[in-house]
C-alpha cells in the first residue's frame, strides 16, 4: 500500500456534484429532496473502485430537485466529513429534506457495511458495497427507474 495512487479520481459523469464547501452542500440539500453523498479520498482503493459505478448511477437516476449524487473529498474538505461523523472511506450518507435521514430499503438485510436507524431505515453505507448501494439507489429512484437499470 506504500504506492497507492494519489492522483485525483476522474469524474466520468456531469451529474455528480463535487462539493468543496459546506455552503455548496447546503445549497444542494436545499434544492433537492434526496441527496446521496459519497465521502471519499483519492488514495483510497475502494473509493477508486466504486467511483465509476457511482457516476453510472448518477447518469441513470439523477433527477433535478428530486435525487442528486454528490462527492466530498475528505482530504480537501475534512470539516464536512467531521460534521457527519465520517471516519472511513468511502462512506455514503443519505439526505432527505436537507438532513441525514434513513432510506426505506425492505430488500436490504443487515450487513456489516450498512448502518440502520432505530426505525430500520438505511442511514449510511461504509465501504464499496455495490449491492447495498444499488438497493438504496433503486429505493430512491423508484421501482420504475430501478427496473429500467437492469
Amino acid at each position: 500500500m506504500l504506492f497507492a495512487d494519489r492522483s485525483p479520481i476522474p469524474e466520468t459523469s456531469g451529474k455528480v456534484y463535487k462539493l468543496t464547501s459546506q455552503a455548496e452542500l447546503d445549497a444542494l440539500l436545499t434544492s433537492t429532496k434526496h441527496v446521496i453523498v459519497d465521502f471519499y479520498a483519492d488514495w483510497c482503493p475502494p473509493c477508486r473502485a466504486i467511483a465509476p459505478v457511482f457516476s453510472e448511477w448518477a447518469d441513470k437516476h439523477a433527477a433535478e430537485g428530486s435525487l442528486a449524487f454528490a462527492k466530498v473529498n475528505v482530504d480537501h474538505v475534512n470539516a464536512i466529513a467531521k460534521t457527519y461523523n465520517v471516519t472511513a472511506m468511502p462512506t455514503f450518507v443519505f439526505f432527505r429534506d436537507g438532513k441525514p435521514q434513513g432510506v426505506e430499503v425492505p430488500s436490504l438485510k443487515p450487513r456489516q457495511s450498512v448502518s440502520f436507524t432505530s426505525e430500520g431505515l438505511v442511514e449510511r453505507v461504509r465501504g464499496a458495497d455495490r449491492a447495498a448501494l444499488q438497493a438504496v439507489v433503486n429505493a430512491l429512484a423508484g421501482p420504475q427507474e430501478g427496473a429500467k437499470k437492469e
